[in-house]
């Protein structure tokens, strides 16, 4: 068992504390490293009248579309090259796969197109890859095809090489969730003129929050902090009542108690441009608010998305790295957490 325990993976979390007027602070370009994001969370103490404008904010988030049974093939229409992967960002990605068993893929803003596939797939695709970082025993394997390259403009002996693979080949069909920065719906008419597709918006949620207790967040240990902050948003009470038999988790260190506080999420496929915005909107909120307030923001990303910080692969034998947390001070300092996976020294 010793042994067993000596090989377990393991997780990291980083914390970096800065301010917004360093010029070398990373809030931005961090945020940009996570490219498909699942889940917003903000939960604002004393916060009066900026629930309506937080609230209309997440509602301006873009929309996305989910396109039912998309043949893989179809993202290499030489239209849909031209108005979307070689003109903006796309944001496109396998819904209702598993990582760890289906096939799964990504087109990511940078014009790559990532497959994480079994062993029986990646033969079949007869493309060049490389055996999952993650772990090298699970017979799953990762390719990555750049788009935006030379070799595979329509027409190019990688295009025609990968377009045979995809219909004649390895024919994957897939639910297939794709958004589009800045151009939108228009940038993406090509592909969605051939396929079925629903329009989707961020579904947004909000619950208000009466005497919160919290701990010293300037100081606190990131860990217990960010897992006070899960347990409020998952409603977990704090209190260890001795008749609260579902959890028996206290806030460490409590350093005062809030009167009343908001909670407020929004899900979908979230772009990391509109999660900038909202970032710099509560900073505009805390310069209002009172001197003690802050603002707390975690992201999440798709559990089953093939590609993790930047254009690192994925690991499937742990979860919850997907992640990071934005706390945020009238001063304009800031705490930012990152959770980083068993095969990464550190986000990028």
């Amino acid at each position: 068992m010793c042994a067993d325990l000596s090989r377990t993976q393991r997780n990291l979390l980083v914390c970096e504390r800065s301010s917004f007027l360093d010029e070398k602070n990373r809030v931005s370009s961090q945020m940009e490293q996570l490219r498909f994001n699942y889940k917003v969370s903000v939960l604002l103490p004393e916060y009066d009248s900026a629930s309506s404008h937080l609230e209309s904010i997440l509602n301006s988030f873009s929309s996305f579309y989910l396109i039912k049974q998309l043949p893989l093939y179809e993202l290499l229409d030489k239209d849909f090259l031209q108005s979307a992967v070689y003109q903006g960002s796309v944001y496109g990605l396998s819904f209702r796969t598993r990582i760890d068993e289906d096939n799964c893929v990504a087109l990511m803003p940078n014009g790559h197109l990532v497959f994480s596939l079994d062993k029986d797939a990646f033969e079949t695709l007869g493309l060049e890859g490389r055996p999952s970082r993650s772990n090298r025993t699970s017979s799953r394997y990762e390719v990555t095809v750049d788009l935006r390259d030379g070799s595979m403009a329509p027409g190019g002996r990688g295009y025609l090489r990968l377009r045979r693979a995809l219909m004649s080949h390895l024919k994957l069909q897939m639910d297939f969730l794709i958004s589009h920065h800045p151009g939108g719906g228009a940038s993406l008419r090509p592909l969605l003129s051939r396929c079925d597709w629903l329009e989707r918006r961020p579904e947004v949620s909000r619950h208000g929050l009466s005497r919160l207790v919290r701990p010293a967040l300037r100081s606190c240990d990131p860990h217990d902090l960010l897992e006070w902050i899960g347990a409020v948003d998952a409603a977990v009470s704090l209190e260890n009542s001795s008749n609260d038999f579902l959890s028996t988790l206290t806030c460490l260190e409590p350093e005062a108690t809030v009167s009343r506080a908001m909670s407020m999420s929004a899900c979908g496929l979230l772009l990391p441009q509109d999660l900038q915005h909202l970032v710099e909107e509560l900073r505009c909120y805390l310069q209002q608010a009172q001197t003690d307030s802050w603002a707390s923001v975690t992201v999440h990303g798709f559990t089953d998305s093939p590609v993790s910080w930047g254009d690192g692969g994925r690991d499937i034998l742990t979860g919850g790295h997907d992640l990071y947390n934005l706390l945020m001070f009238p001063d304009h300092t800031y705490r930012l957490h990152l959770a980083a996976g068993a095969q990464k020294t550190c986000p990028p």
